[in-house]
């Protein structure tokens, strides 16, 4: 499959053999329907510059799955979807990796035989966001994904100054907490670097941690767990990187608010985050 030109892509996680539910319908009192399909789970983002709509991006990409075989199961714009419903609904590869505004996405599923393809096509800001979940059978080989020209360069992460702007707040991805503990990892991180920066430049306002959990365990519990992580994120942005603490607020959400499935493991890393939430002065 050929990309757009320009794409840069974003971020890559593998499941040697899991399973994804294939949504298959517009969200429905509360629900999703999906298929369920079994193989090796490949979840990919890239990110585009530039004014093209959401279908714009996404309609080439369709054609060319039609041209392999493939089968329309779901296509669908944000609204036909069901809006803000079927956007967590659906698994989607956590922010800032993959960022989705729930009244400017497009979404389209497939399916040949055992294999099948989702795409998620979004825009925040000048920047549209493309997320491709394909799933294979064990022997099969993964689609080959190319650039629709010369390769875009290195890739560059999302700015998480930029992911605050537009979404209000933005997941810290590359925190490490010890195992079963509510302390932060030694070393630095580019997220907190990023953060005390910002705080510096932007004076007009302020930030609030959010900690998370999975659902294993009470809520009062995790309640208290994700509290004090997000406690532990305040302290290393003031005592290693001069933040002012005063401008830094903590809460813990413990798993009222999901980002995954609670169903897997992968699911479950995934809501053990931080987040930081953008509070004017």
């Amino acid at each position: 499959m050929t990309l757009p030109p320009g794409a840069a892509a974003v971020s890559e996680r593998a499941t040697a053999l899991g399973v994804y539910q294939l949504p298959v319908g517009p969200e429905a009192s509360d629900e999703v329907p999906s298929q369920r399909f079994e193989g090796r789970i490949l979840r990919r983002t890239w990110r585009l510059e530039g004014d093209s709509t959401v279908l714009e991006i996404l309609a080439p990409m369709r054609e060319q799955l039609l041209a392999q075989g493939y089968e329309v199961l779901l296509d669908c714009a944000a609204r036909d979807c069901g809006g803000f419903g079927f956007r967590f609904g659906i698994e989607v590869v956590p922010a800032p990796d993959m960022m989705v505004d729930t009244s400017r996405y497009h979404f389209l599923s497939v399916a040949r035989g055992l294999q099948a393809v989702s795409i998620l096509v979004s825009r925040g800001g000048g920047t549209a966001y493309v997320q491709m979940i394909t799933v294979q059978p064990p022997a099969a080989a993964p689609p080959v994904v190319k650039p629709a020209a010369e390769a875009p360069g290195p890739v560059r992460p999302v700015e998480l100054a930029k992911v605050l702007e537009v979404r209000g707040h933005a997941v810290l991805t590359d925190l490490v907490f010890q195992s079963g503990s509510v302390r932060l990892q030694d070393g630095s991180y580019a997220s907190l670097q990023e953060l005390a920066e910002y705080l510096a430049a932007h004076p007009q306002y302020r930030l609030l941690l959010v900690g998370h959990t999975d659902t294993v365990g009470s809520q009062d519990q995790n309640i208290g767990i994700s509290e004090r992580r997000a406690q532990s994120v305040k302290d290393r942005l003031v005592s290693a990187l001069g933040a002012d603490e005063t401008r830094i607020e903590v809460a813990g959400a413990g798993f009222l608010a999901p980002i995954a499935s609670n169903l897997s493991p992968e699911g479950r890393e995934a809501n053990r985050r931080v987040e930081a939430v953008l509070l004017a002065e």
